[in-house]
């Protein structure tokens, strides 16, 4: 099977496994559903949005933020950041040479989350739909790829914005969950090899690791970098059917997007 091929299976399987993932996860949990978005992209509360939903909420936020007449009030340094200081601070093609950066179309499907067996596997489960407990303010993703088509990985990218001290207690969960989680269920697919890999030691603080997923019979090998940045989370996976052993972030990819991330919000 060519690399070629390859890479156009994974993008099909992840897909196909975010989708019945979000459909499944949350179907009560009205709260972790608001701002959250279909593989239609439409939000829960009906507004459609080409990057994901949130966009009303983050309209109220932006004109919460508005200067007034009296300018000399600075904003806030702990405020979440807006969708539209995401849609800046996200990498697009040119970026980073070498790479095609794309919209993530169905995949930019931050579903609710849903309880995941084991319990203690609960952070590493929703971190596969970008999903976290306290939930993101608002957030969106991209697709990325290799422009030299030889390379069978998938990687996608999430920047989630959170309210002062909510990013840390995400970071604090995952770290905690990666070092105890080795297998788990989560809305009817089956996730192995949970591995935690060494701290790679970037932003305010990181955590990465491994996990095998199950989607739609195939095995699909994963590995994620996740790194705080203030009270934002860039979120890093990247798929890879052909090289499961050799699976991993690009590190150059991680390196520009909090480059970006702190030239666009400084």
């Amino acid at each position: 099977m060519s690399r070629r091929i390859t890479r156009t299976l994974v993008a099909a399987s992840v897909v196909v496994g975010l989708g019945c993932a979000s459909a499944c996860a949350g179907g009560d949990d009205k709260g972790k559903k608001a701002g959250r978005t279909s593989a239609t992209g439409q939000s829960a509360d009906g507004s459609k949005d080409g990057d994901g939903a949130g966009a009303a909420e983050d309209k109220d936020k932006d004109r919460a933020k508005a200067p007034g007449k009296d300018s000399s009030v600075a904003p806030d340094a702990d405020a979440p950041l807006t969708r539209a200081q995401l849609k800046k601070a996200a990498l697009t093609t040119g970026d980073v040479k070498g790479y095609k950066v794309e919209g993530a179309g169905s995949a930019d499907l931050q579903g609710a989350s849903s309880p995941a067996r084991p319990a203690k596997c609960q952070p590493v489960a929703d971190m596969f739909l970008f999903t976290t407990d306290p939930v993101s303010r608002t957030s969106l993703s991209r697709g990325i790829t290799a422009k030299d088509e030889t390379d069978a990985s998938v990687t996608t990218l999430a920047l989630l914005s959170y309210g002062s001290g909510e990013a840390d207690d995400v970071l604090a969960g995952l770290r905690k969950a990666t070092g105890e989680c080795t297998a788990y269920q989560y809305v009817g697919y089956k996730y192995s090899g949970v591995k935690e890999l060494a701290d790679p030691k970037l932003g305010d603080e990181s955590v990465a690791f491994r996990l095998v997923a199950s989607i739609e019979g195939a095995e699909v090998p994963a590995a994620y970098t996740v790194v705080r940045d203030g009270s934002t989370l860039v979120a890093f996976s990247s798929m890879n059917m052909l090289d499961a052993d050799e699976v991993e972030v690009p590190a150059e990819l991680v390196e520009a997007q909090l480059a970006k991330l702190k030239k666009t919000t400084a």
